[in-house]
């Protein structure tokens, strides 16, 4: 008998779609099946969170993830990648740059919002880099006439922030950290204001008025809550439409 999205704590969010909420930041994953692949979006925030996310997916799917999108290069969306064995990683094009010249960053950066620094040792030492950096817009095939679609919709929280679509009815948008339910959206120092709000207007057209919007924190939101927030970030940041 095949274990269920709920029995392992996941949220179904469509058939064959679903995302789970992890412990400590409030941090998304999503996991997207196909006939033939499964593709997870963002890794977890250390090497022993991505063994358990891959443990499960593997259950939840019935066989490995090959495929990883990662929506944007902070410690606790990245940190478990290494976990996945053999998958493709997928990042906003730049996003490299990051993980070749700043892991020394990401680890500090682990350390300082509290997990164990031998932790963030192993995990940044071990970060996997993406083999593939999306410039607009790239489709995936994963079999039985499942898609989806990986977009290069930023800079806004990140100079590479990468939102991953799941068509259907409805259809699913996997939003990163440019969305935020649980909080207000968080404006580090490689935020880039300026271009956010314009980054959320793609993600609405992207998804689409009846889309389910699966924020990097916190619970699913609707296309009026993106959209709230997008006036609410361009007034903060004093940016115009």
């Amino acid at each position: 008998m095949s274990v269920t999205w709920e029995e392992l704590g996941w949220e179904r969010l469509a058939d064959g779609v679903g995302r789970v909420r992890l412990p400590v930041w409030d941090c998304t994953t999503g996991l997207v099946v196909g006939a033939d692949r499964a593709l997870l979006v963002d890794a977890g925030s250390s090497l022993a969170e991505g063994a358990r996310l891959c443990a499960q997916a593997r259950e939840l799917s019935g066989g490995d993830v090959t495929l990883l999108a990662l929506t944007h290069p902070h410690f606790d969306h990245v940190l478990g990648a290494a976990a996945f064995d053999g998958a493709e990683v997928f990042a906003a094009e730049g996003a490299d740059a990051v993980f070749t010249g700043g892991r020394a960053e990401l680890r500090a950066d682990a350390v300082r919002h509290g997990l164990d620094a031998r932790a963030a040792e192993e995990a940044a030492d071990a970060l996997v880099r993406p083999g593939h950096e999306v410039r607009d817009l790239l489709t995936l095939p994963l079999g039985g006439g499942r898609e989806v679609l990986l977009a290069d919709v930023g800079p806004g929280h990140t100079p590479h922030d990468l939102a991953v679509v799941v068509p259907g009815e409805p259809a699913v948008v996997f939003c990163g950290d440019l969305v935020e339910e649980s909080g207000e959206p968080q404006a580090g120092p490689d935020a880039v204001p300026s271009r956010w709000p314009a980054a959320l207007d793609r993600l609405l057209a992207l998804g689409g008025e009846d889309a389910l919007y699966v924020p990097g924190h916190g619970a699913v939101v609707d296309a009026a809550f993106v959209r709230a927030q997008r006036d609410a970030l361009a007034a903060r940041f004093g940016v115009s439409r």
